[in-house]
């Protein structure tokens, strides 16, 4: 029956990632800690994709440490993972050799640092926090919505 309806199946595999994953595991760890666990009506889906695309995303980015893993086996065998280095994504993009060869055209080197040295981390996730709470008294939720 499923190949009459052309349905394939498909199976997570132990240390693969699949793009569901990535995606869900950044819902859950970062956007649903900024953003909360509510639905958020279509008719505000612009503001709160501006309010990431102007704070969230740079917050990310440039300000906000993330453990990276150190795959080490050990003495049985198993595989584990140790977050032994915490840098900002940006931080770690620059610890590549050639580094710069892995930008989209038209974002260089300068444009880059300018951004992560507009202002300190404290300093934009205050800004960030002011401009989250600015986009949450906008959203009025009524009974319908929630």
């Amino acid at each position: 029956m499923l190949n009459k309806l052309l349905v394939e199946q498909t199976k997570s595999r132990a240390n693969r990632t699949n793009d569901n994953a990535l995606v869900e595991g950044k819902n859950g760890s970062v956007i649903r800690k900024h953003m909360g666990y509510w639905h958020i009506p279509t008719r505000y889906a612009a503001r709160v994709n501006v309010f990431y695309e102007t704070h969230l995303n740079e917050y990310l980015n440039f300000h906000r440490p993330c453990g990276f893993a150190t795959k080490t086996i050990d003495a049985k065998g198993k595989v584990r993972k140790v977050y032994k280095t915490w840098q900002t994504p940006y931080e770690r993009l620059k610890s590549m050799p050639k580094w710069s060869k892995y930008l989209r055209p038209g974002v260089d080197a300068q444009t880059l640092e300018s951004i992560a040295a507009r202002c300190s981390d404290n300093e934009h996730a205050r800004r960030m926090q002011i401009a989250k709470l600015k986009l949450f008294a906008t959203l009025k939720l009524s009974k319908t919505d929630e």
